[in-house]
């Protein structure tokens, strides 16, 4: 497949999650109005807004690179609140997934420097995963935890299990693993590549583990906790095509 042709399905599988999403919402509120109160209404209204600029965003970005290939080079590395983007993140995807239970178990004051978009990216990615091969399973288990310097981020399902011989083929670009729950669901095999690239630019890591006793799956995501100096140091260094704010 020639880069054309690469760049296309890249954008493609980049725009369709915001568009998903603000048709999900859209249609929540139209079929439950007078149902929700109006804090509901201003929340799903918010995501929908909030959603929206995240298009117009990608959009943007896609044009600007449409020569050179999507190398996500423009990030814009500020403190951020894991939580609060994990927690954005889940309803953004629980509105495709209604019946869907996502158990969290998250630990208090998780701050790390990164771009904030290309997280809410990471875990919508991460999270429609697991509810899309969770085969049978509506359970996903979420929890973050400090430990050895480093933010973690863990997302646990339970359905079928990654080979070993796939473990890092999954985060290649188009590939998709050869399982009969993935020949029954539609995919770009784009996902997983994404967020590993996005990972890694903001100076994280990301590794997959399976269970073959309890039939889970579990992506684990670190990036170093935030500290003062070292953002300080980072902000000092002009990287070309990188902000530091």
């Amino acid at each position: 497949m020639d880069n054309k042709k690469e760049f296309l399905s890249t954008i493609n599988h980049e725009i369709r999650t915001p568009l998903t999403s603000i048709k999900g919402f859209a249609e929540t509120i139209l079929g439950s109005y007078d149902k929700l109160n109006d804090e509901q209404k201003k929340k799903f209204l918010n995501i929908i807004k909030e959603q929206s600029i995240r298009l117009i965003n990608l959009v943007e970005n896609a044009l600007n690179a449409a020569d050179s290939d999507v190398e996500y080079n423009n990030l814009v590395f500020k403190k951020t609140d894991i939580n609060e983007i994990l927690l954005k993140s889940i309803d953004v995807v629980k509105v495709n997934y209604k019946d869907f239970i996502f158990k969290k178990n998250l630990s208090p004051s998780l701050f790390s420097s990164l771009d904030k978009d290309a997280l809410e990216q990471i875990f919508i990615n991460i999270l429609d995963n697991a509810c899309k091969y969770s085969n049978g399973s509506n359970v996903a288990e979420i929890k973050t935890y400090i430990k050895g310097g480093k933010n973690y981020i863990s997302v646990k399902n339970y359905g079928e299990i990654i080979e070993e011989s796939e473990k890092e083929k999954i985060f290649d670009k188009f590939y998709r693993t050869q399982t009969y729950l993935t020949s029954k669901t539609q995919g770009s095999g784009l996902g997983l590549f994404i967020v590993k690239n996005l990972v890694l630019k903001m100076n994280g890591e990301i590794e997959v583990k399976c269970n073959e006793k309890e039939k889970s799956v579990e992506f684990l995501i670190g990036f170093p906790v935030f500290v003062l100096e070292d953002f300080t140091k980072l902000s000092a260094i002009k990287t070309e095509g990188v902000k530091n704010v």
